[in-house]
């Protein structure tokens, strides 16, 4: 990778290609790389030129058809659903070693597709490593509840995987979201249809190889590359797609659940959130600041769980402002494969548009102490600068909707029972941030946001054995650690009788004393 001075107006501008880019990119069903059935294509463009640099086959009903035809073949006749756990297992960890070995690579496709800093997509390209690893892991592990009733029963959980899962994933950290679904669908058995997101399909057509090389049986993995109203949408309505895994907006879930409502599928959603980040007067402000900061502006502002409105209690709300907007001024706006930009492009010039249109509606809503629009020396590109928001109401369009960029709204309040209200004063409920020295606060509070995920005095350090998932508009489902393996598994309950079978004995009993129905199990 070219290493370009961030400082420099020219370098700032310059396209940077990766080597080795493909021309196209196809879908992969059923072990090849197939072009769409009608030959449709759609264009995908870099974030920092907004040039074409590859067209993407635009897959439509039939070749959704052709994949699900596949991952079902393969799940009814092939040997992966049927193989003992740790037979799926090592070759899970042959997924890590590959996806490891190759961390460089991944990251600069990454970064150069998504507009991701370089430093941000190399952690997340190791995280995707990380995630087959646990799962690969978990499924040895695995132990299921066995119950025993002395002398008469022994009960136990069988678990079985369903089928084809259907896994529509996000644009931001493409490739390590992908991960987080491929890993437990494949560790419990299933096969897969992967519809990635058509602003950024590049690293997503690494799978294909690296499933190959790890061992993967033919027909296992597909993947369908289009758009969400055609690919995603026949993948949603196939009947024989009983799974649906889907990450991101709220309105694309509700339109989602609607279409899967007569099939019955089971679901599970991660949708938008505008995550409360709660500082006290009593926090350690130096780790408060240094935590909504990057809270909000790691990964360009594009994640789900970015703690984008800050609740300051008054007694320190304007020395944090000050602190907040000066050191949000000093973030490092650059070139996304230069390893010193902290904050590179947003992904497509449509997201850049809406982004930029949330901060002329802030300026009308709040006071603008930090950014407020194209940085400095970015005349092209879909450059925006960490923006800051002060003395934000709680109806403000800015407080209340996700906007998914670089943009922060900072309101005070009084009271615990103030902060707790404007905590829960939005549709979503994603994650929730509290900064406090309070124990008993810490957790009273914690327990009472309306929030699936919880972090005290922390920034975003997840566990992988924890479920993820949120409430309100914000999903549908937990996934993560066993909640993962819940989702991707049907659990059949076994009985069997132990000695003497005790059955109530129907149309054999003396019609004088009748049949002996006391039996507790008929109650």
């Amino acid at each position: 990778m070219t290493d370009t001075t961030t400082t420099d107006p020219t370098a700032a501008t310059e396209r940077h290609l990766p080597a080795d880019l493909p021309e196209r990119i196809q879908h992969y069903i059923d072990g090849r790389f197939v072009d769409s059935a009608d030959g449709d294509t759609f264009e995908v463009l870099d974030p920092v030129s907004n040039e074409t640099y590859l067209r993407a086959a635009a897959g439509k009903k039939a070749d959704v058809d052709r994949a699900v035809a596949a991952a079902r073949r393969a799940f009814a006749e092939g040997p992966w659903s049927r193989m003992l756990p740790r037979e799926r297992s090592r070759i899970l960890h042959r997924i890590a070693d590959i996806v490891e070995s190759r961390d460089a690579r991944l990251a600069e496709l990454e970064s150069f597709d998504s507009g991701l800093p370089i430093t941000q997509a190399l952690g997340q390209a190791r995280r995707a490593a990380e995630n087959f690893r646990f799962f690969a892991d978990l499924i040895v592990a695995q132990a299921d509840d066995t119950y025993k009733v002395p002398g008469r029963q022994i009960n136990y959980v069988n678990r079985k995987p369903i089928g084809v899962a259907g896994l529509i994933t996000p644009w931001n950290t493409p490739f390590m979201l992908e991960s987080w679904k491929l890993g437990p669908a494949l560790a419990t058995g299933n096969t897969v249809v992967l519809k990635p997101a058509e602003f950024t399909p590049l690293s997503a057509s690494l799978w294909a190889g690296i499933f190959e090389e790890a061992g993967l049986p033919q027909g296992v993995f597909n993947l369908v590359n289009g758009l969400g109203e055609d690919a995603g949408d026949a993948l949603v309505k196939h009947p024989d797609v009983p799974l649906i895994s889907f990450t991101g907006e709220s309105s694309t879930g509700r339109l989602i659940f609607a279409n899967a409502a007569p099939h019955l599928k089971g679901l599970s959603m991660e949708l938008g959130g505008k995550s409360p980040a709660v500082v006290f007067a009593d926090a350690d402000l130096d780790a408060a600041v240094d935590a909504t900061i990057f809270g909000v502006f790691s990964l360009n502002g594009e994640r789900c769980t970015a703690g984008s409105r800050i609740l300051v209690q008054r007694e320190v709300y304007d020395e944090f402002v000050e602190r907040y907007a000066a050191q949000a001024e000093r973030v490092v706006v650059g070139p996304p494969h230069d390893p010193r930009t902290e904050v590179g492009a947003l992904v497509h010039p449509e997201h850049y548009d809406k982004v930029m249109s949330y901060i002329e509606i802030g300026r009308t809503e709040g006071r603008l102490v930090a950014g407020g629009g194209r940085p400095e020396g970015f005349p092209t590109g879909n450059y925006v600068a960490p923006t800051v928001f002060a003395d934000v109401a709680p109806e403000a369009r800015i407080f209340q909707e996700e906007i998914f960029g670089p943009v922060v709204a900072i309101t005070p309040f009084d009271t615990d029972e103030e902060a707790l209200r404007l905590a829960n004063g939005v549709r979503y409920g994603l994650a929730a941030y509290v900064w406090t020295n309070d124990l008993r606060r810490a957790h009273n509070f914690s327990q009472n946001i309306e929030a699936g995920m919880v972090w005290l005095n922390s920034n975003n350090v997840r566990d992988l054995r924890t479920p993820f998932g949120g409430v309100k508009a914000s999903g549908l489902g937990h996934e993560g650690g066993y909640r993962s393996i819940d989702f991707y598994t049907d659990q059949q309950a076994v009985h069997i009788t132990l000695g003497e079978v005790h059955n109530p004995t129907f149309g054999k009993a003396d019609l004088d004393a009748g049949a002996d129905v006391d039996d507790p199990d008929l109650r």
